[in-house]
């Protein structure tokens, strides 16, 4: 039996509706997100026409999902809640939209990467494999499974090595060397920008610290080295065993770069993710990711199945709030 094969100009053109569909959500290095035109995404669009042109799903791969953050002002604890459900259900949204454009639709492999750094960003492994855990278990339960599945450290190296070994054999085989990383630093401006982001979360999600805040930027500075270096090194392990997959990634991209800067749900910040963050419901139904210490000022705490779930801003919230009361 033959295979049904798209042309390539009509490939060429369901790639770029997919596209359009893509970039009211990009997360972007730009202020000017609004510009963004089909044509300033040259490698998605051929990775995409190529999905499309044997007619099969177009497969996405969005390293992220790792842990909760370690502080207890950012989030209700090391399991997922209703932040990341919010966020899946987004993301299998999007494939059923694809679908509208592309009748094979579209599938996103959740690269869960906490096992990868879990030791830099002081997260321990059984609270990693819970979070995953869990994670697989929502997918399952929001009737997503046929667009979202996941891939960890696991997948790589198997059950027969520690996770500390796993780790060690990414890093030292595939991730850059730290002097090679600090030379990137100085020389490349997207990769500074990564520098300082991961920078200024290490800091955030100390929980305690009994020395200086100088002391603090230095040890989260010497973190976020090692961190870049574990996240290159999963990068690699992606594209080894999922090389045709298009890319998303869960940080600010810029325009034309091979990684697609995907965001979830209503922030202020870019860098805001739900494992950093708990979700606030806003009286009018909409959605906010925001940090634990801020949600407890707005909102009433609100339980599902018997756990924190997220906040939800009451009329009477609001009406305190407008008395200064």
């Amino acid at each position: 039996m033959s295979t049904t094969v798209t042309s390539p100009s009509s490939a060429e053109r369901v790639s770029r509706e997919i596209l359009e569909l893509l970039l009211p959500h990009r997360r972007a290095a730009e202020t000017d997100p609004h510009l963004d035109t089909p044509e300033d995404f040259p490698e998605q669009l051929r990775q995409m026409a190529e999905f499309v042109r044997r007619e099969e799903p177009v497969i996405f791969s969005l390293p992220g999902f790792p842990c909760k953050s370690p502080n207890p002002d950012k989030v209700l604890g090391h399991l997922p809640d209703h932040g990341e459900r919010l966020a899946l259900r987004f993301l299998g949204s999007l494939c059923a939209e694809i679908a509208k454009v592309h009748a094979p639709g579209a599938k996103i492999l959740i690269c869960s990467d906490g096992h990868i750094f879990g030791d830099v960003i002081g997260v321990p492994d059984e609270h990693i494999d819970a979070y995953g855990h869990e994670l697989r278990r929502m997918i399952a339960a929001e009737g997503l499974s046929a667009h979202l599945d996941t891939f960890d450290l696991k997948d790589v190296y198997g059950p027969d090595l520690s996770y500390d070994e796993k780790r060690k054999v990414a890093a030292e085989t595939l991730g850059p060397s730290i002097e090679q990383l600090r030379e990137e630093v100085r020389s490349d401006e997207s990769t500074l920008r990564m520098y300082r982001g991961i920078t200024k979360f290490l800091m955030e999600d100390v929980a305690e610290w009994d020395g200086s805040r100088s002391a603090l930027q230095r040890d989260c500075r010497r973190r976020a080295y090692e961190v870049i270096v574990r996240s290159r090194a999963w990068g690699e392990l992606i594209a080894e065993h999922h090389p045709e997959n298009v890319r998303f990634s869960i940080h600010p991209q810029s325009r034309g770069e091979g990684k697609f800067g995907i965001r979830f749900v209503g922030t202020a910040d870019v860098w805001t993710t739900p494992w950093h963050s708990v979700a606030l419901r806003h009286p009018d139904g909409g959605w906010q990711l925001l940090h634990r210490r801020e949600a407890e000022g707005l909102g009433h705490l609100v339980h599902e199945d018997g756990r924190p779930s997220h906040y939800e801003v009451l009329p009477a919230d609001l009406a305190t709030q407008g008395t200064g009361g």
